[in-house]
């Protein structure tokens, strides 16, 4: 038996492990980024409305409503449909109102006053000894005989509320559209870091070999005798210590927990952001442990791979 028989024999691990999770079973759903970008735009016969929503990354939901005075009292409902909606992110919400020139300045004349007003006019003219022909202008100006059409606010808020659920709407698709490149990306990222941990699995027997003979050639060269037992004692101490086997299943366990994150439905970036944190702690306890060029080398390819993941999953809600 080798002096490092006590040590656990890796298990079998190739690109199939990836396969295997990547695959499993139930619907499958998309991470959306925080970051995205909506602009819609109504005509109406009293003006127009523009609605334009901006997010970028945040811890929270951070939402900022720029409105006209006209639609100022809508504040309260937009931020409640709009938490239904977004979970994370700083959010800027500006939506204005632009009334028609022309809206409203259709002028009705009221009959029925305008007809009383001659009367009266008439009634006092035949009182007066030098009676004076009726101006109509007079008439005209007179405060009621012409009505201006105004432009109804419960008009103006439905449409406001229409349009601002159908720019949200965008947004959101936006966000998913982007968040199913994230997905996409980070998914490749899994897929070499589970190659490189096959890898080292693979090496794991000769790099522990290579570690005693190493031992053997140093005592060699030193020329003196040593007792056999004590030196496997001590090759059996170097290769416990240098064992990376548990790293290795943890990374594992990281790389199924992180695709199962990526199918559920809902925010999710909290979670991921915690599992990076936890890829580059194994990352760096496997390259301290590292014994040989080849795993120093994966060590640091994890950490590159694990950093740019870390960077993308910063923008998923």
């Amino acid at each position: 038996m080798s002096a490092c028989g006590n040590i656990r024999p890796p298990a079998a691990v190739s690109g199939a492990f990836f396969h295997n999770y990547n695959n499993l079973p139930g619907p499958t759903f998309m991470p959306r980024s925080m970051t995205g970008f909506a602009r819609q735009e109504s005509q109406h016969p009293w003006g127009s409305l523009s609605c334009e929503i901006r997010t970028v990354n945040h811890r929270y939901l951070e939402p900022t409503l720029r409105l006209s005075e006209t639609l100022r009292a809508l504040e309260p409902e937009l931020r409640d449909r709009m938490r239904k909606q977004l979970s994370r992110g700083k959010v800027e919400v500006n939506l204005q109102l632009k009334t028609d020139a022309a809206a409203g300045t259709d002028l009705a004349l009221n009959q029925a006053f305008a007809q009383h007003l001659i009367s009266l006019a008439e009634t006092v003219g035949t009182q007066l000894q030098q009676g004076s022909p009726i101006n109509p202008l007079d008439i005209l100006r007179w405060p009621g005989v012409l009505q201006t059409a105004e432009i109804d606010p419960q008009d103006v808020a439905a449409a406001a509320q229409s349009l601002f659920e159908e720019t949200l709407a965008m947004l959101v698709a936006n966000r998913e559209r982007e968040g199913a490149e994230l997905k996409t990306f980070i998914a490749q990222r899994m897929q070499t870091i589970a190659s490189h941990v096959g890898v080292v699995r693979e090496k794991l027997p000769a790099i522990q070999q290579a570690l005693r003979d190493k031992m053997r050639s140093r005592i060699e060269a030193l020329a003196v005798d040593v007792d056999e037992e004590r030196f496997n004692q001590e090759v059996v101490y170097l290769c416990q210590k240098s064992d990376v086997a548990e790293e290795l299943d943890r990374l594992e366990a990281h790389i199924q927990e992180t695709q199962h994150a990526l199918e559920q439905n809902g925010p999710i970036g909290r979670r991921l952001d915690f599992l990076m944190q936890e890829f580059n702690r194994e990352a760096n306890t496997l390259s301290s442990k590292s014994t040989a060029s080849d795993t120093t080398q994966i060590a640091v390819d994890l950490k590159v791979l694990i950093e740019q993941m870390r960077e993308q999953v910063q923008n998923i809600e």
